[in-house]
């Protein structure tokens, strides 16, 4: 027989749930899914690990419900920029300032995807809703890049997984390493003149590469 919720918190479902996610956020990016406790979630949102189980099912599909509600977000924000109207050099500025605040905003994104490498990416493969969602931004780009080309703004013939790589690489790298990195070469990533500097230069990267002519390897088409 399935578990009823307290009715405590039975008017406002939604919001409980968005709080233990909030919460089971941080705990998991802290943490990783092995150190994290279902005990201090419970804790921390005032409510009870039977809630949790309720809502979401044993600890590592919380983690997994954490990991979808990280990448949602980031795509609906990028879903949000109306990127479609605007002229494609533009939208790829944008695109790439967007990706850049986000990351840089977002730690516990990080962490969580870093920890989710350190696993190979095990509890990703049991998501079709993450595939899924990250189409999106790939569909994104190809759109820019083939209105870039139409255009002759663009004069690379780039994959879209590529690009969309090259801009996630440096975005990620400068908040997952930035502790290990600003100790070794003693730079404060977050200070604001460096930060604005890293956000100008990896837009410039990226179009520089399009706009250098050359084609991609068949295996990227």
């Amino acid at each position: 027989m399935p578990l009823k919720p307290p009715s405590r918190r039975k008017n406002d479902p939604e919001r409980t749930k968005a709080d233990i996610l909030d919460v089971a956020t941080v705990e998991f990016a802290t943490h990783g899914l092995a150190g994290g406790r279902i005990d201090a979630i419970a804790e921390k949102t005032r409510t009870s690990k039977r809630m949790i189980y309720y809502y979401f099912g044993g600890k590592e599909d919380l983690y997994l419900a954490v990991l979808e509600r990280s990448y949602r977000q980031i795509r609906t924000i990028e879903a949000d920029l109306e990127l479609q109207e605007m002229p494609p050099e533009k939208a790829l500025r944008i695109l790439i300032a967007a990706t850049f605040d986000y990351d840089e905003a977002n730690p516990d994104f990080i962490r969580l995807v870093s920890s989710e490498n350190i696993n190979y990416a095990a509890h990703m493969h049991r998501s079709e809703s993450l595939r899924d969602l990250n189409v999106s931004i790939i569909n994104t780009l190809a759109a820019i890049l083939a209105r870039g080309a139409a255009e002759g703004v663009f004069k690379r013939n780039a994959d879209p997984i590529d690009v969309h790589m090259l801009i996630s690489a440096f975005c990620f790298f400068r908040v997952s390493n930035r502790h290990t990195f600003g100790t070794i070469f003693r730079r404060d990533l977050s200070e604001p003149t460096l930060l604005g500097h890293h956000k100008q230069m990896i837009v410039d990267v990226v179009l520089g590469y399009l706009m250098t002519p050359g084609d991609e390897p068949e295996i990227c088409r």
